[in-house]
């Protein structure tokens, strides 16, 4: 009796674990897949282009022709600021390509990424950044669910708008305005030479006051 005991009780055992094996296995699937659905579904529509705000006309006050270690301390001093007080923070600089840097959770776990870009100006002076490359540990994950995670995650200024479809961000200059009402036009930027150039430009209201006092005068 003892021996035929024995015998029955030891596979059923052995089929409880492994069902608790499946079972565990199934929840840590299913807890995956749910969460990569809510991070990386699209909640918001397309929204509609936004006209640009200002008009370049005339010549610059001032062409300015800077570095990559001069542009780096402009960007993490606006960010800083205007970061100021959020959760999710993330870094943008120039190296031989732009890059931005942050982290997003995965399963309570924070995931460090690199996203690389090719930054292009534009003939109105705007400047786009054409995603290359995804460096994110282990993970295999596409560019564009990393973009429509920032997109949807992170904090960006006005002026700043993210493509999913083609993997593009556009750094809308002619929407961004320093507090003084000035704006600026990129003209060239080239990373691997280190040679960057922007174009400043004062307030459309400010050149007619210019040539009205200039009138006047004579």
């Amino acid at each position: 009796m003892d021996k035929r005991s024995t015998t029955v009780e030891t596979p059923k055992k052995r089929n409880y674990w492994k069902y608790a094996f499946l079972i565990l296995l199934g929840v840590i699937i299913g807890s995956t897949i749910f969460l990569g659905t809510r991070i990386f579904a699209n909640r918001e529509p397309d929204l509609p282009e936004v006209p640009a705000i200002t008009e370049r006309q005339g010549d610059p006050v001032l062409t300015i022709n800077t570095q990559k270690e001069k542009v780096n301390q402009l960007i993490s001093f606006f960010l800083t600021d205007f970061q100021e007080g959020q959760d999710i923070k993330y870094k943008f600089y120039l190296e031989n390509e732009a890059l931005l840097n942050g982290t997003f959770e995965v399963l309570g776990f924070p995931i460090d990424f690199y996203l690389y870009f090719d930054p292009y100006v534009m003939e109105n002076g705007n400047v786009q950044l054409k995603a290359k490359s995804l460096s994110i540990g282990t993970l295999n994950l596409p560019i564009r669910d990393v973009m429509n995670m920032i997109k949807r995650n992170y904090k960006l200024p006005e002026w700043i708008e993210i493509n999913t479809e083609d993997l593009t961000i556009m750094l809308r200059l002619d929407q961004f305005r320093m507090q003084n009402g000035m704006y600026i036009k990129a003209d060239k930027i080239d990373l691997v030479n280190d040679d960057i150039r922007f174009s400043l430009y004062l307030p459309k209201d400010s050149s007619t006051t210019e040539e009205t006092t200039e009138s006047s005068t004579n």
